[in-house]
């Protein structure tokens, strides 16, 4: 192997760079994109208890949206219950493209390393070529082992570049596909969560709320 990556010349160097960091990239969106660490099991109806029962405080909410990027919506949609239907949903929204954005970090770069991989590959084989030519023109056709070394150069840049570029284009894709599927589910629980919000009775005035509360919302109050 190494042997073929000297042989490949100074044109292996990106390449070989290229390969190291969607390696990386690669292993920290697996770690990372987890459904564990995503979605944790049941925590979408633990959730929903939480919000009938009424029993919140900013230590819960707290808790939650560091939980995971599940926890981090559903709780911005609890810290905003007590508004109208469409302020939670508009907060849920926002809140859910930060939070995608965040689940498709470094995803660009492995799309870009799978585009430049080929023409890292095609520059490799541009030089080799020149390499060649050039060793040609100085001691004549009479060497062939010159002239193998410049096209021996070519083709192992050429087939390292797509080495690279193939799986790192194929994850690529793939990782898109998981965040995707994420979001559909995380829209279906925060849905779940906005209806239990919005359709659940409301206590008491008297229960968890301090009587100026209390008469700043005289209709909720009396629901």
């Amino acid at each position: 192997m190494l042997e073929l990556i000297e042989a490949g010349g100074w044109g292996m160097l990106p390449i070989l760079v290229c390969s190291a960091i969607a390696l990386a990239i690669v292993l920290e969106r697996f770690w990372s994109l987890r459904r564990a660490a995503v979605m944790p099991q049941g925590l979408g109806d633990e959730v929903r208890k939480w919000a009938q029962s009424r029993k919140l405080d900013a230590r819960h909410l707290d808790t939650l949206s560091r939980n995971s990027p599940l926890g981090e919506l559903l709780a911005a949609a609890l810290a905003v219950r007590n508004r109208p239907r469409d302020e939670i949903k508009e907060r849920l929204e926002d809140v859910g493209r930060h939070v995608t954005h965040r689940m498709e970090r470094y995803l660009n770069t492995l799309g870009t390393i799978a585009l430049i991989g080929p023409l890292l590959g095609l520059l490799g084989t541009v030089i080799g070529l020149i390499r060649m030519f050039l060793a040609v023109m100085a001691s004549g056709v009479g060497d062939p082992m010159k002239m193998a070394g410049g096209i021996g150069e070519a083709l192992i840049c050429t087939a390292s570049g797509l080495i690279v570029a193939i799986p790192a284009y194929v994850m690529h894709r793939y990782f898109r596909g998981r965040v995707q599927g994420y979001c559909v589910d995380m829209e279906r629980q925060a849905s779940a969560l906005l209806d239990t919000l919005t359709h659940a009775p409301q206590p008491p005035a008297a229960v968890g709320r301090s009587p100026a509360a209390a008469s700043a919302h005289p209709a909720r109050a009396t629901q």
